[in-house]
């Protein structure tokens, strides 16, 4: 990408049509493409194998140390390597073939598992293990993202395969604890990590033979390989920049309910059922979101309600103002889950902005920021939560939000914004 016209308005976003005219495409047609299932299988085995990773090394730490710091600490490695392997490992998205990338982080993260497995492995090595894991997982998804788009195409049919995995991860999220709390009645926690090492395993041999060999984006662009070059080149062009904040900035302050759901509820004094119910509310809501916008919505239409919906995503928090109990506050976090649904149409628009030899990097950069945002939100959630009522930092954390997505939305109509009905080309 030259420098003259980084600030140059990209082309503006607008859905590409599908057959038959003016329908939806819908998942269904996703799923016809033979090279996405393997993709999707892949996603399900690894998202589980991380999720029962966790529950299992989180316990096996806990009964090694007797430490609930440490227990807690190994649960937080998952997020705190995100930031720097991220940054450092984005050039490789670009610069080596897509598919050598996956299958060889997906063997790094099966080596890794078999080690914790091993018996008498040290917890000080648990640990670096662990973090070995996480320092990889940008530039698997990040690749992967990048990926989808050769397999799937730069248009709708990405932007519901990208739903589908990332309805698939809200869900590993809410079945996998479960499933890895039942695994451990029958297995022990060495036992539990050795299944993931085999789903890792079992999602590189899915991809290395259920998907095509394709050359690097960027290999013949030798100079600018740097990971400060990786971010100049993203965040230095405007349209990208903007799109790119709108992707993190709002998660940073829609985790905060989330993070601070358990204190809220126990001054409530509502029932660990009811909190169990709360905590499944938000992102029940946001699949209930995605399925009805991938599957019911046209290309056109998720692109025009994106900047209203992303602009009322966080108004539904603004009813903590009032103290709901547990009817109300199921209702505002199933709403805010429902509003997620705007991720399509940006997802669309993101895609059509980067260029195709910078795709690697800035998916992987994307994917960066926005677990280390939602990690920073949720740690900010709690150090407000210490001085004021959950209350009102929710309902504040609500209102600050929605006036920095709102001057996202004006930037990025600034540089582009979403193709005006007017247009003759939108027809």
């Amino acid at each position: 990408m030259t420098t003259a016209n980084q600030d140059a308005p990209a082309a503006e976003p607008h859905p590409v049509p599908g057959p038959p005219e003016g329908a939806p495409v819908g998942y269904r047609a996703v799923f016809r493409v033979g090279e996405f299932r393997p993709v999707f299988a892949a996603h399900l085995l690894s998202v589980l194998g991380v999720v029962i990773a966790e529950i299992s090394l989180t316990v096996l730490v806990y009964r090694a140390t007797g430490s609930p710091l440490m227990s807690a600490l190994t649960f937080a490695l998952g997020f705190l390597p995100y930031a720097l392997g991220g940054t450092l490992l984005a050039p490789l998205a670009d610069r080596l073939p897509a598919r050598r990338v996956l299958v060889g982080c997906d063997l790094v993260c099966a080596a890794c598992a078999a080690a914790m497995a091993a018996p008498g492995t040290p917890v000080a090595l648990l640990l670096v293990l662990r973090c070995a894991m996480a320092f990889v997982a940008p530039l698997f998804q990040g690749t992967r993202s990048a990926s989808l788009a050769d397999v799937l195409g730069a248009a709708d049919a990405y932007v519901l395969g990208r739903s589908l995995l990332r309805m698939v991860a809200q869900s590993a999220q809410l079945i996998g604890f479960g499933l890895g709390g039942l695994l451990l009645t029958v297995l022990a926690p060495r036992g539990a990590i050795l299944l993931t090492a085999a789903g890792f395993l079992g999602s590189a041999a899915l991809l290395r033979l259920g998907t095509r060999a394709r050359p690097a984006r960027s290999a013949g662009a030798g100079a600018r390989v740097s990971p400060i070059a990786g971010l100049r080149a993203v965040l230095g062009h405007r349209r990208l920049r903007a799109l790119t904040l709108l992707s993190w900035l709002p998660p940073l302050f829609v985790v905060v309910p989330e993070a601070l759901l358990t204190p809220y509820a126990t001054g409530l004094g509502i029932s660990t059922a009811g909190l169990g119910l709360l905590m499944c509310a938000m992102p029940a809501g946001a699949i209930a979101g995605e399925v009805w916008a991938g599957s019911a919505l046209t290309a056109r239409t998720r692109s025009r309600i994106t900047a209203p919906l992303a602009a009322l995503s966080l108004l539904p928090l603004l009813g903590y103002a009032v103290r709901p109990g547990l009817p109300l506050l199921l209702g505002t976090l199933v709403l805010a889950g429902l509003a997620h649904a705007y991720t399509l149409g940006l997802d669309q628009w993101y895609v059509e902005a980067v260029p195709e030899e910078l795709r690697g990097r800035a998916m992987t950069l994307l994917s960066t920021g926005l677990m280390t945002l939602q990690g920073v939100g949720m740690a900010l959630a709690g150090v407000a939560a210490e001085f004021l009522p959950v209350h009102v930092v929710v309902t504040s954390a609500a209102a600050v939000g929605t006036g920095v997505v709102l001057l996202l939305l004006a930037e990025v109509r600034r540089t582009g914004g979403p193709r005006r009905e007017t247009d003759p080309a939108a027809k």
